[in-house]
């Protein structure tokens, strides 16, 4: 094995001997039994390309239009808490490193830094958000967001309940500095009468998430394609393909197993997105292979901040090298042009 995919494939083993145990835990872990989780990285594995070949590959570019701006690779980071817990510098370490890549970061509405900081590294940077019961509650943090350049909406639509998770050892919440969560919300949110997750969400409150704030919103948590199209229908700017890592429902289908699904009841009306288990440049190859416009990471990059923003710098070079690797032997100049290489017959 070489020393880029040694390296990422140890990052999860890094991640457990260096984090306290209740730490690991709650980054590792998936909802109830944890089936989501274990079968998600696998289903990437499973999947087998149809390579092209008599292409010209001298020259491979790795950029794509995400909400209308090029990002300079086809994957991103995507939101999530306890970033600060991991490493003192948290979010701050995960943005200065991927600015430095050129991606896109999207910053949990649970982070423990203020967007402000985020904003202040450069990144570009899009904020994740949970509708509460009270839709008013939630303008003071997108108003935030918005004044600290966030340049996109989130949504997560998979969440009108936390999904259980089975504990071996103390809750991680006993461990968390309150002043490294939820710095983006008001000191007695919690308190108020209708800050629960709303369990009543719809398609129109990506109309109301796009009003308030003049951003593209993106709908996170989709599995199904008839759900994908009522979210194109509401005016979603994206469709992220998303079983929150296994930690809501379990037993959800595998992301990469209901991605071409969603891709094709899409018909590039909106962006794809996709993550869930992506390990590796052959895992994003093969998102895009499946037609998604590109890849969301939260792990990998959680278990490389363990080191900091240089661990996660490396982590986004050896990604780098990985894809470019892919794309020439794959026959593709571009993210784009490996859209159509998933066999999907027998094996």
């Amino acid at each position: 094995m070489s020393d880029e995919a040694s390296w990422l494939a140890g990052l999860e083993e890094n991640a457990r001997t260096q984090l306290p145990p209740e730490v690991f835990e709650y980054v590792a872990q998936g909802s109830r039994e944890g089936l989501t989780t274990a079968e998600s990285t696998a289903a990437w594995r499973a999947l087998r390309f149809r390579p092209r070949v008599l292409r010209d590959v001298t020259e491979v570019d790795l950029s794509v239009s995400l909400l209308g701006q090029r990002a300079a690779v086809p994957w991103g980071v995507a939101p999530t808490t306890l970033q600060r817990t991991v490493h003192p510098e948290g979010e701050v370490a995960m943005a200065r490193a991927t600015a430095a890549t050129g991606g896109v970061m999207v910053v949990s509405s649970n982070a423990g830094t203020p967007f402000a900081e985020v904003g202040a590294t450069g990144v570009r940077w899009w904020v994740q958000v949970y509708v509460p019961e009270d839709r008013a509650l939630a303008e003071p943090l997108l108003a935030a967001a918005v004044e600290a350049g966030a340049s996109g909406v989130v949504l997560t639509v998979d969440t009108p309940v936390v999904a259980t998770k089975y504990v071996a050892g103390s809750p991680v919440w006993e461990l968390v500095d309150p002043e490294a969560l939820r710095v983006n919300f008001a000191p007695d949110y919690a308190t108020l009468p209708g800050s629960e997750k709303a369990r009543d969400l719809g398609p129109e409150d990506l109309a109301w998430l796009a009003d308030r704030t003049g951003l593209p919103v993106v709908a996170k948590g989709v599995l199904h394609p008839d759900d994908a199209l009522r979210c194109v229908d509401a005016g979603a700017a994206a469709v992220w393909v998303s079983n929150h890592g296994g930690r809501q429902l379990d037993r959800a289908l595998a992301t990469a197993v209901a991605l071409a699904d969603v891709v094709d009841a899409v018909q590039g009306r909106a962006e794809v997105y996709v993550d869930g288990g992506i390990r590796s440049g052959l895992d994003i190859l093969s998102a895009l292979a499946l037609g998604a416009d590109a890849a969301f990471l939260g792990r990998l990059p959680l278990y490389s901040l363990v080191d900091g923003a240089e661990g996660v710098s490396r982590m986004h070079a050896e990604l780098t090298a990985q894809v470019s690797e892919a794309l020439i032997l794959a026959g593709c100049r571009t993210p784009a042009e490996a859209g159509g290489l998933a066999h999907d017959g027998p094996i």
